[in-house]
């Protein structure tokens, strides 16, 4: 049996959709799927919104690192993506860099990636796919959710799962399976609980 597709629709900057990132190569690692990662940006999703001043600026920083994840993910494919995302989230996340362009620069390194991709930070002409590709997230989910958006291939998307500390071994399996059997019910909309924890990078 050939193995399940899932895709992770995240915003570099999201810690939270780091964590489900991790949670989902876990459960790779114990159920037959087969992840992939897709970019979608917080910035053009809060494009024109009023927003108070912190998180306005907060999202015109956004579009840097999600500019540079699209031009990796142009210039290599899924595999440099998934490798960038790794190397991008144990700097900026994990690690604290928080620093533009440290952070990417360190990211692109630790990746093994083409160092003059570093450019594609202030590359405002990936903005429009960037903006598109939001769209098709959308189209998916609606416009009342952020980042991760979760697609199981077959069935619906939907926003999340949002985890901390991401779960590992056979924990992260047994979410999976629940996750994936939530997909296949289309009148469902939403489960969700009080988070009484922040960003658990472990």
């Amino acid at each position: 049996m050939s193995a399940r597709p899932v895709e992770l629709f995240f915003d570099p900057i999201c810690p939270w959709a780091w964590m489900t990132s991790r949670w989902l190569l876990s459960a790779a690692e114990v159920r037959e799927i087969a992840p992939t990662f897709s970019i979608m940006s917080l910035a053009a999703l809060n494009e024109g919104r009023d927003l108070d001043e912190d998180y306005r600026k907060h999202m015109d920083e956004a579009w840097g690192p999600a500019r540079l994840a699209l031009a990796v993910e142009k210039a290599g494919g899924q595999e440099d993506l998934a490798a960038f995302y790794t190397a991008w989230g144990e700097t900026f996340h994990v690690g604290g860099n928080k620093e533009n362009p440290g952070a990417a620069e360190a990211g692109l390194e630790k990746a093994g990636l083409d160092a003059s991709l570093i450019s594609a930070l202030e590359d405002e002409s990936l903005d429009d796919e960037l903006r598109a590709r939001q769209k098709a997230v959308v189209e998916l989910v609606g416009d009342e959710v952020g980042t991760p958006v979760i697609s199981f291939g077959e069935g619906v998307a939907y926003f999340g799962p949002v985890i901390s500390p991401a779960p590992k071994g056979e924990e992260a399996g047994v979410l999976f399976d629940g996750l994936e059997a939530m997909s296949r019910v289309s009148s469902f909309f939403e489960l969700k609980r009080s988070r009484t924890t922040g960003p658990v990078f472990d």
